[in-house]
């Protein structure tokens, strides 16, 4: 294997991002984190290659001599593919951990024995995790969450989440029912994916752990969203061996990701815990201001809505001129089928359809206490099949 590798991903301006990594150095530095990868574990690959998420996690397997196997291309069939391949690590986003939650939660709806059942094993395990015990030989493993374990292999050691945010609710959901260690990790394409990981042993949740040992992580203030550093909030930036060099060919765009002591600027709001480590609680690029003069990050409220069962896909946008955000929201068919019969096109013209979804999407955002003007506003919202 190389000492050092370049490879091209697409960056966020859609031309090339040039990375130098070295794929020893990726294994190395998740092994100081806790969390070992040998020979004998086996990785199933089946997020882009082209963003360095998955490219960091295919250095890992290749230094260590790890196994990979790709899924079939399918992705609503990953179950079967997990249960063919038996994986030993899960390398995956909240997208597709939040939809194994939804729908074991929604299946539970369906007895109030097995959900009275399922919640005892949940609060017996979550003490256990609260003592740092992780494991899936308990009584409740054989009697409730073994068809949960077998889902993805039944062979799991740990999994690792990146990309977005877990909602606290379904990390410790995953954390008890897969019986191993769930983490997260966050970074971006130009810190060569990871720039904080949560360790292996801490049970804590709500924060996306410690800086790697190959970076720097700071806070500057952000004046204009009221956040600064000596409160322990602030943009969040990034300096170390592993970060990027620039956009190929762009050197406009580069110049700006940096500040004039060469800290890359990552656009994150984030806060510093008493336990040292970092939770990312805000967004500073992509914000917008609506005309009552309030800053909007479309981000954030679509991680509020994008768990509604409902709902498959959420964008959120906005114009200065208005005093309220736009939604725009592709149903999740399968969920609204269980109530509402037809086709996306029949779901997005029957007006119970969109009520049932504005009143779960409502819901939520009250209990995220997003402020009024965030919310999609009810009266206005108009669900329909986009334009072909």
């Amino acid at each position: 294997m190389p000492d050092s590798i370049s490879h091209l991903t697409p960056s966020l301006y859609a031309d090339d991002t040039e990375i130098y990594a070295s794929s020893n150095d990726c294994a190395d530095l998740v092994d100081k984190c806790g969390h070992e990868i040998t020979n004998e574990d086996v990785h199933i690959s089946y997020l882009p290659l082209a963003h360095m998420y998955e490219r960091a996690c295919h250095f890992m397997m290749f230094s260590t001599g790890a196994r990979i196997g790709f899924f079939t291309g399918n992705v609503r069939k990953i179950t079967e593919d997990l249960k063919t391949l038996r994986p030993t690590i899960f390398i995956s986003v909240p997208r597709l951990l939040n939809r194994i939650h939804d729908k074991v939660m929604s299946d539970l709806e369906k007895s109030s024995f097995k959900k009275f059942l399922f919640n005892m094993a949940l609060s017996s395990k979550e003490s256990e995790l609260s003592r740092n015990i992780i494991r899936r030989d308990s009584m409740w493993d054989y009697i409730v969450f073994r068809k949960i374990q077998e889902t993805l292999g039944g062979r799991i050691r740990f999994v690792l989440s990146g990309s977005a945010p877990l909602s606290d609710r379904v990390m410790k959901f995953l954390r008890a029912s897969f019986g191993c260690f769930v983490f997260e990790g966050y970074g971006q394409t130009e810190t060569t994916a990871g720039a904080t990981i949560q360790l292996m042993g801490d049970p804590t949740i709500g924060h996306v752990g410690p800086p790697l040992p190959c970076n720097l992580v700071k806070l500057i203030d952000v004046p204009d969203m009221d956040y600064y550093a000596k409160d322990g909030t602030g943009e969040v930036c990034f300096k170390g061996p592993n970060i990027f060099q620039g956009y190929l060919y762009d050197d406009q765009k580069t110049k700006e990701a940096f500040d004039e002591d060469g800290w890359l600027l990552s656009g994150d709001i984030g806060i510093w815990l008493p336990n040292g480590t970092l939770k990312i609680v805000d967004r500073r690029k992509n914000i917008f201001k609506l005309s009552q003069g309030e800053y909007i990050a479309p981000e954030k409220i679509e991680e509020i809505y994008q768990p509604c069962p409902s709902v498959h896909q959420v964008f959120i946008t906005g114009i200065g001129t208005e005093s309220c955000v736009v939604g725009i929201v592709v149903p999740e068919t399968a969920e609204l089928n269980k109530t509402f019969p037809g086709q996306v096109e029949e779901l997005c013209s029957n007006e119970e359809v969109k009520q049932h979804i504005l009143k779960e999407m409502t819901s939520f955002a009250k209990k995220a206490n997003l402020r009024s003007f965030e919310q999609i506003p009810w009266q206005e919202s108009n669900l329909r099949p986009c334009d072909s």
